[in-house]
């Protein structure tokens, strides 16, 4: 008799008993069902519990980010650490785990004859809900309802939200099928594989365009759409580029890169983050929310922590990270 058949013989009490054990609304003093209403509630209001705005991504373009509320924040970090962090993704995933890195993904691929680079187009909004339900929380393992009650908490306008807590680790999990195929196959073929979050890596001395279409056969399976435009073949002549750090001998960021990240923090440090700010945006300071400049913020904090990612070690850009942290 499988899950699925027991939870058949299940009473409703004793559903609702099974997903209150997991306490995602943390030691609340409120009533057992009042708790699981509160979660029902927010599943059906999501509209309710999210707050949309864009980020500035490294190479200028903007990002959509679907932030939670702080309760349904608290809900998906429940899920996180009592119902996916136990379950096990694939080893040649790299991005959101403990011990891995933008670096130790790069070098990965050093000094090696051939790199081929896949991306995948909309990455996070490419998961839909039945791929969350079907391998986040799969019938194997949950009752049809409370699978779909969870998937809800975890999914916004049928799709994962990049923002949302969960959304990472229901992306390695998703991808597990393909990363344990593909990079067997690699393996079996003496390349190296790995995928950080949508960037996929192939590395080598081998046949580039026999990987790309194994690839991109099983990512159309998956519903999955390459970007072309960022699909790219680089040999040892040219600048091999992973993860944004460059490979060809050894691990560092493009020069262009720091000249960029140096003259932020300078004209931040000297003029401040909102004056800085508005003169990219080509607006008035008084036009840049508080909210905006702490966002801000936090993107250059990132991107010189990119840096320091390549060399830990670097004076210059250590110096600067403390000086924007306390502006």
């Amino acid at each position: 008799m499988n899950h699925q058949e027991v939870f058949g013989y299940a009473t409703e009490a004793q559903l609702n008993e099974f997903l209150y054990s997991f306490q995602l609304l943390g030691q609340k003093k409120a009533s057992k069902e009042k708790q699981l209403a509160t979660l029902y509630a927010i599943s059906n209001h999501l509209e309710d519990h999210y707050k949309t705005f864009s980020v500035q991504k490294r190479n200028g373009q903007m990002r959509i980010i679907y932030a939670p509320s702080p309760l349904l924040k608290g809900v998906q970090r429940r899920i996180l650490t009592s119902l996916l962090n136990e379950r096990q993704d694939s080893p040649f995933a790299t991005a959101y785990k403990n011990g891995e890195s933008i670096f130790l993904n790069a070098a990965k691929h050093a000094r090696q004859k051939y790199i081929l680079k896949l991306d995948i187009e909309d990455f996070f909004g490419s998961i839909l809900f039945p791929d969350v339900m079907n391998y986040a929380f799969p019938k194997a393992i949950f009752p049809k309802r409370i699978s779909g009650l969870l998937t809800s908490l975890c999914c916004y306008h049928d799709a994962l939200p990049q923002g949302a807590p969960t959304s990472a680790a229901i992306s390695n999990i998703v991808m597990k099928p393909f990363d344990d195929y593909m990079g067997k196959l690699a393996r079996d073929m003496g390349i190296n594989y790995s995928r950080y979050s949508d960037d996929m890596t192939f590395s080598g001395d081998f046949d580039t365009a026999y990987m790309y279409r194994k690839a991109k056969m099983f990512l159309n399976d998956m519903n999955f759409s390459v970007n072309h435009a960022k699909t790219k073949v680089l040999t040892r002549k040219m600048q091999q580029k992973v993860t944004g750090l460059i490979v060809n001998e050894k691990i560092q960021v493009p020069k262009a890169y720091r000249k960029k990240v140096r003259q932020d923090a300078y004209y931040a440090s000297q003029f401040g983050l909102r004056n800085h700010l508005a003169f990219i945006q080509q607006s008035n300071e008084d036009e840049i929310s508080t909210e905006a400049v702490k966002r801000y913020q936090l993107v250059l904090l990132g991107k010189i922590n990119h840096i320091l990612c390549a060399n830990p070690n670097d004076k210059e850009f250590l110096n600067w990270r403390e000086k924007i942290k306390g502006l």
